[in-house]
């Protein structure tokens, strides 16, 4: 299983990788779990919702902004850590949805214990009225941000929610992508982060190495860390310009 950890980029490219990489693993590449960052405080989109809705944040208002090939509700990408797991067909755990989000989301919460932080994942029946999700499809009535919703299997930290995820399928591949709130945000002042929550500034390149490690026992196997090829990359460049760059994709609804 290949792992990477990317430096800052901005949306556009950040969505191609992912999509590059899920397109591969629909080819039989071999899975891949990758860390990323944001290069400027960016807002993205999920796929249902409608770029009008941005009025809804007037604190984000300035931000640079993408839509992604993921649903649910707005994300502010700026003092987090942004993961992929990115699994083929054959893989076990990518033909069992629930099974990968709790996979993920326990070590989350596995990680954080490390650091002395009690965590926890929502149960069934605690949720919000506005319990949709990240990866489910927009209905107008939910929060605008997703961070500001709840959906069972959400990492919550005192009753806050700091990490959460959305799935896309293609040809039997699974991309699984999601947020970990490290810090609250300027631009999303009602959200705050591990640090806000806990006094405690956690160490982003640290807290990745320590879930790659704690995730390799779901999974299944050892982690080799393995730089981007440059196929691969060539791949990403016509990704982000017929799509995630391009003005008819952000505005598609």
């Amino acid at each position: 299983m290949i792992w990477l950890h990317d430096p800052p980029a901005r949306g556009s490219w950040n969505m191609a990788i992912d999509e590059a990489l899920l397109h591969r693993a629909a080819e039989g590449a071999p899975p891949v779990l990758r860390f990323y960052e944001w290069e400027v405080p960016t807002l993205s989109l999920g796929y249902f919702q409608r770029y009008a809705d941005r009025t809804q944040h007037p604190a984000s208002a300035d931000c640079a902004a993408v839509r992604r090939a993921t649903g649910g509700g707005a994300i502010l990408h700026d003092r987090e850590l942004t993961y992929s797991c990115i699994l083929p067909p054959k893989h076990p755990l990518g033909r069992r949805a629930a099974e990968l989000y709790n996979a993920i989301h326990t070590s989350i919460v596995a990680v954080l214990a490390e650091y002395g932080l009690n965590a926890n994942l929502l149960a069934c029946g605690d949720q919000s009225p506005h319990a949709t999700g990240c990866g489910a499809p927009d209905h107008g009535a939910e929060p605008f941000l997703c961070f500001e919703r709840r959906t069972p299997g959400d990492v919550l930290l005192y009753g806050w929610k700091i990490a959460g995820s959305a799935q896309r399928r293609q040809r039997g591949a699974v991309l699984q992508h999601g947020s970990i709130l490290f810090e609250r945000s300027p631009c999303a002042p009602e959200l705050p982060g591990i640090h806000d929550l806990t006094s405690i500034r956690l160490d982003r390149s640290d807290f990745a190495r320590r879930l790659k490690n704690a995730l390799s026992v779901h999974l299944g196997d050892n982690f080799a860390f393995e730089p981007p090829q440059s196929d691969l990359t060539d791949e990403s460049v016509a990704i982000e310009a017929s799509k995630f760059a391009a003005d008819h994709w952000l505005r598609l609804r």
